[in-house]
């Protein structure tokens, strides 16, 4: 499934169907309107977390960024943005493994300069 047009120069993504059904089981005859009230609560929170990316004065900052890297991988995922939630992961294990070696980096420096 496509979702709607896609800016100049931005390919189309494409929702996982399997993902989509999913959400569907919630509310099979879709009287509830689960699989519309999910993509709208997903589409406004990205757009928030992107624009938190963008506009930030520390968003550059590898904790704000893992943060929105992990409320992303887990939404994306749920709706079916499989690249975007790989990516996300993607991320967030980069940014874990710098954390993890500049601890290690302080904790070796600890050691040879006591």
């Amino acid at each position: 499934m496509s979702t709607g047009p896609s800016a100049p120069g931005v390919p189309p993504v494409t929702l996982d169907a399997t993902a989509l059904a999913r959400l569907r089981e919630l509310d099979p005859d879709g009287r509830h309107g689960v699989v519309v009230r999910v993509l709208e609560a997903f589409e406004t929170s990205l757009g928030r977390l992107l624009g938190q990316l963008r506009d930030e004065p520390d968003a550059g900052d590898a904790a704000v960024v893992a943060g929105i890297a992990h409320t992303l991988k887990s939404s994306s995922a749920s709706v079916g943005a499989l690249a975007l939630s790989a990516r996300c992961a993607e991320i967030e294990r980069r940014l874990r493994e710098g954390a993890d070696g500049e601890a290690a980096l302080r904790s070796v420096g600890a050691m040879l300069r006591p």
